[in-house]
């Protein structure tokens, strides 16, 4: 079978009635993009390309891997090629769509191709970085500044391109760059510009650099919404046929998709999604969206996925259809994040029910899994904001939610394999454990010290993992009776199993 790239698009005969394709021409590089994963292609990517077909951009993406280990090479060995699988019910009828996505000019790993990254940001066509590097991404570590080297986190890499572009054009205020974060967090362009000017009074940069990183560059708060499962492995020998040709970068997503930006209107003319008809949102205040998506939605995922993986569900859609799993997640979203979203009734009501719709969507195969990377910042983000307005509003904690604080410490029982990767086991077969090496590293040492499994260290196991502020922003344990909660379910899951302990919980009246 032939393999996807540039050379071969017209021997695949693309564009066809199989699949559509996007320009083939090469455009200049306006937009840096931090991150090469499955979200980002499928959405970000997959929306400039629709762009540029609809004539209104003209402009292409280089892609840099933010840490050492990544997809660059994968993704330039198909000249940045990958094929986009939309799918869905609308009004009760199944659809579906292909494209070819031809926005990515290359991908490079930064690690090795520093020179080149740097390039890019003193060059005149630039104006757009997007980045996707998690929820743990945006932070401020001590790191000094090291130039002509790639720097280690993704702030402190923004700051040194800055400076070269700084250099590069002497400080006009007209180069600046639009920073559009995908990173779900909470003003996650804010908290980029935070950290970078950070970085810059670390490394005792020049009062004239700050001033025009604070002035001439827009550093956008944003939303990002669609579910996207990724690589269709069990489809993707029968895809690939129907295709006529090989994808390994194939990606699959839903038909739903939004994206608030909340920046000056007059950038949306720069890159304006609208002419191609696509749901991007330019706002004054993102606030209300913001906490619908990613308490409802993402919460929904967070607070339910590990339990439900531990109680044999691989998949989103499995997890809603099983009858305890399902209870339980409906409990979640519907008994305790739902009524701290502020918005109208109506409306946060039927965002819900089309949430538990788009989990219910059979051809999206979203594993539960992939869902579980960096559980731990994303339990910070998307549901301990939920469980504390609970306690405030209602003078008791939430059961869903805070269970599923036990589960994650459950699921987080793994013995290393390397400094980012955990092997845990579910019914004596192996599953990997993602995260940072710090947290992984306490979860390993905290598993050791209970690897009886006795109330006694269950609960020493959660007092530790409640107490670490670097974790949560906050001691945990200091929240009334929320100790006793979760150790409770941790006891419950280790002697009684996982549904067992589920079932317990969508029992409890609140």
């Amino acid at each position: 079978m032939n393999f996807l790239n540039r050379s071969n698009l017209q021997h695949l005969g693309v564009p066809s009635a199989k699949v559509a394709c996007g320009p083939i021409s090469r455009f200049p590089e306006r937009v840096v993009q931090f991150g090469e994963g499955n979200f980002l292609r499928a959405f970000v990517d997959w929306k400039i390309d629709e762009l540029n077909a609809s004539g209104s951009f003209g402009g292409s993406v280089l892609v840099a891997q933010p840490i050492k280990q990544g997809m660059a090479a994968e993704l330039q060995a198909q000249d940045g090629l990958y094929t986009v699988l939309l799918r869905g019910v609308e009004g009760g009828k199944v659809v579906e769509s292909r494209r070819v996505v031809t926005a990515i000019n290359r991908a490079i790993n930064p690690y090795d191709q520093w020179a080149e990254l740097v390039k890019a940001f003193r060059g005149d066509v630039l104006r757009f970085v997007v980045s996707n590097t998690t929820e743990a991404g945006i932070a401020y570590l001590d790191e000094a500044h090291k130039p002509g080297v790639c720097q280690d986190t993704f702030p402190a890499k923004i700051a040194a391109l800055l400076l070269e572009r700084f250099d590069a054009f002497k400080g006009d205020a007209k180069r600046g760059l639009v920073f559009l974060p995908c990173e779900l967090i909470e003003r996650n362009g804010e908290n980029l510009r935070k950290c970078v000017l950070q970085y810059a009074k670390a490394w005792g940069l020049a009062a004239d650099f700050v001033r025009w990183v604070e002035t001439a560059n827009h550093f956008c708060n944003t939303l990002v919404d669609r579910i996207v499962p990724g690589y269709p492995k069990d489809e993707a020998a029968r895809i690939g046929g129907e295709l006529g040709y090989e994808d390994k970068l194939l990606v699959a997503a839903e038909y739903f998709h939004l994206w608030v930006i909340e920046g000056p209107k007059e950038i949306a003319n720069e890159i304006p999604f609208h002419k191609a008809g696509l749901n991007v949102i330019w706002t004054d205040d993102m606030t209300p969206y913001r906490t619908r998506k990613v308490r409802l939605l993402n919460g929904a995922h967070t607070s339910s996925v590990l339990a439900a993986f531990e109680a044999g569900c691989n998949t989103v859609r499995e997890m809603v259809e099983d009858p305890i799993c399902g209870a339980f997640i409906r409990k979640a979203v519907f008994d305790e994040i739902l009524h701290q979203v502020p918005l109208p009734p109506m409306e946060r009501k039927a965002y819900a029910d089309s949430v538990m719709e788009r989990f219910c969507n059979p051809f999206v195969r979203h594993e539960l899994l992939s869902i579980s990377l960096n559980s731990v910042s994303k339990w910070k983000v998307r549901v301990l904001p939920s469980l504390l307005d609970c306690q405030k509003d209602f003078g008791k904690l939430p059961p869903a939610l805070s269970f599923s604080l036990a589960a994650l410490l459950w699921f987080y029982a793994g013995e290393p394999v390397s400094a980012n990767e955990l092997r845990g086991r579910r019914n004596r077969q192996a599953y990997p454990i993602k995260d940072d090496a710090p947290i992984l590293a306490f979860f390993a040492d905290a598993w050791k010290k209970a690897a009886d499994l006795t109330p006694a260290q269950l609960r020493e196991l959660t007092v530790a993992t409640l107490a670490r502020k670097d974790f949560w922003g906050q001691d945990l344990n200091e929240i009334p009776g929320f100790t006793e909660l979760v150790t409770d379910g941790l006891v419950k899951i280790a002697t009684r199993g996982m549904r067992a302990a589920i079932a317990d919980v969508v029992a409890t009246s609140y």
